[in-house]
C-alpha cells in the first residue's frame, strides 16, 4: 500500500521534471507547427485546423478517459500517453521532411497528439493527490502548474530559435524531450488501481458527471473557470491592443504575452513555500474579483506599462485560482473517481481556453477589441457576485484540508 508523501522526496521531483519536459514539446510542437503549415500553405484556415485537430480528441473521448483511469494504474497511463506522444512527434517529423507533404498525414498524427492530451492531462491531475498527502497538495499543485507556466514561457522562444536553426528537425528533438517523461515515470510508485468496481455501465462510465451534481463544491470550482475563462480571456486580444490601440511592435507583443506567465511563476514558487491558506473560499472570491479586475484595467490602458502591469496581475491572481480551484477538486473527489471528474474538468479547461480565445477574437471583429474586453471583466465581475450568494459552502471554506469527499455517487 502506497503511503502519499510528506515530503517532495525523489518521486515527487521526477513527476514534476516529467511535467515541465511534457508542457515544453507541447509548446514547441504548437508553434512549429504553425509555422510550418502556414509556411507550407499560406492558408489561414489550415492553420486553425491544427487546434480543432488537436482538440477534438478530449471532447470525443473525455468520458472514455476518466473512466480509464480510474480503472488502470495511473503511472502505466501516464508513460503510455507520453510515448504515443513521442510516436505522433515521429510521425510529424517524417511526414514534413519527406520530399512531398502529405497535410493528411500530419493532422493525423496532431489527431493522436491530441489523444495522448486527452489521457494525459487528466491522468497526471488524478495522479498528484496519490503521490503527495492532503497536506502538501496545494504546495505541489502550485508547483505543477508553475512548471507549466514555464514550459508556457520557454517553450515558444526555444521553438522560434531551433526553428531557425534546425528547421523541420527540431520535430526530432521533440521527440527526444517527450521521452524523457517515461525514463522519469518509472521513479514513481506503482500504485494500485483505485477503484474495486469493475461496472462498466453507463451509470459508472458517467459517474464523475453525476458526482458534480451532488458536489457543489468541487462543481462550483470546475464552473468558476469554464465560465470566467471562457468571457475573460484576453490572450487572443493581445496583437490587436499591440498594434491599434498600444501603438507597439512585436517586441510589445512579445513582452505582453510574457506578462502572465511571469506573474504565474513568480506565486507559483511562492505558494509553494507558505504555509497552508486559512479562509480559502473568501479568498477564491477576492481573487476571482480581482482578475476581472486586471481585465477591465487592462481593457481601459492605453499604455504598454499600465497594459503590462494588468496582465502581470492577472497571471499572478489567476495563479492563486488555479491552485485553490485544484486542491478543491482534488480533496473534494474520492480516489476512485478522480479521473473521471479531472477528466471532466480537463474537457472544461480546454472548452474555457479554445473556444475563449474564438470568443474574443470573432467578439473583437464585430464589437471591437476595447469593448470586448470590458464585457468580459463585467462578465467575471457578475459570476464573481454571483458566486458568492450561490455557493455559500465554498464561502465558509477555512482550509482545503477540511474538504471532505462525498460518499454519495
Amino acid at each position: 500500500m502506497h503511503t502519499p508523501s510528506e515530503k517532495f522526496d525523489l518521486p515527487v521531483l521526477a513527476f514534476l521534471g516529467s511535467r515541465i519536459c511534457f508542457g515544453l514539446s507541447m509548446q514547441m510542437v504548437a508553434v512549429a507547427l504553425g509555422w510550418h503549415i502556414y509556411e507550407i500553405t499560406g492558408d489561414a484556415f489550415k492553420l486553425a485546423l491544427v487546434g480543432l485537430v488537436f482538440v477534438l480528441p478530449i471532447f470525443i473521448f473525455f468520458f472514455l478517459t476518466g473512466f480509464v483511469i480510474d480503472r488502470f494504474r495511473r503511472r502505466d497511463i501516464l508513460i503510455a500517453a507520453t510515448l504515443i506522444d513521442a510516436v505522433a512527434f515521429v510521425g510529424m517529423a517524417v511526414a514534413l521532411t519527406s520530399d512531398r507533404v502529405s497535410l493528411d498525414w500530419v493532422y493525423l498524427f496532431i489527431f493522436i497528439h491530441g489523444i495522448a492530451h486527452a489521457f494525459f492531462t487528466p491522468a497526471q491531475a488524478a495522479f498528484l493527490a496519490n503521490l503527495v498527502s492532503p497536506t502538501i497538495l496545494p504546495k505541489a499543485i502550485a508547483l505543477n502548474s508553475t512548471m507549466g507556466h514555464l514550459a508556457t514561457t520557454v517553450g515558444p522562444f526555444m521553438a522560434g530559435l531551433l526553428i531557425t536553426v534546425i528547421d523541420r528537425d527540431v520535430y526530432w528533438l521533440m521527440t527526444s524531450i517527450v521521452l524523457v517523461c517515461p525514463i522519469l515515470y518509472s521513479f514513481l510508485p506503482n500504485i494500485p488501481v483505485p477503484s474495486s468496481d469493475n461496472s462498466r455501465t453507463f451509470k459508472a462510465i458517467f459517474a464523475g458527471i453525476h458526482y458534480l451534481r451532488v458536489n457543489t463544491m468541487v462543481f462550483g470550482a470546475i464552473l468558476f473557470d469554464l465560465v470566467i475563462v471562457l468571457f475573460g480571456s484576453v490572450i487572443a486580444l493581445l496583437p490587436i491592443y499591440a498594434v491599434d490601440i498600444l501603438d507597439s511592435d512585436a517586441d510589445g507583443l512579445g513582452l505582453l504575452r510574457a506578462m502572465p506567465a511571469i506573474g504565474s511563476v513568480v506565486v507559483g514558487f511562492t505558494l509553494a513555500r507558505m504555509s497552508p491558506m486559512r479562509h480559502v473560499g473568501q479568498k477564491l472570491f477576492l481573487v476571482l474579483v480581482l482578475f476581472s479586475m486586471t481585465i477591465l484595467v487592462f481593457a481601459f490602458s492605453e499604455a504598454l506599462w499600465l497594459s503590462c502591469l494588468a496582465l502581470l496581475v492577472y497571471g499572478a491572481v489567476d495563479m492563486v485560482s488555479v491552485n485553490i480551484r485544484m486542491s478543491m477538486v482534488q480533496l473534494g473527489t474520492p480516489d476512485d473517481l478522480r479521473g473521471r471528474v479531472n477528466a471532466v474538468n480537463s474537457l472544461c479547461t480546454s472548452s474555457s481556453n479554445h473556444l475563449g480565445t474564438f470568443r474574443a477574437g470573432w467578439l473583437a471583429s464585430v464589437i471591437g477589441p476595447v469593448p470586448t474586453a470590458v464585457l468580459g471583466g463585467c462578465v467575471g465581475l457578475a459570476v464573481s457576485v454571483w458566486g458568492w450568494f450561490t455557493f455559500k459552502q465554498i464561502r465558509a471554506l477555512d482550509t482545503v484540508k477540511d474538504l471532505k469527499a462525498s460518499g454519495v455517487y
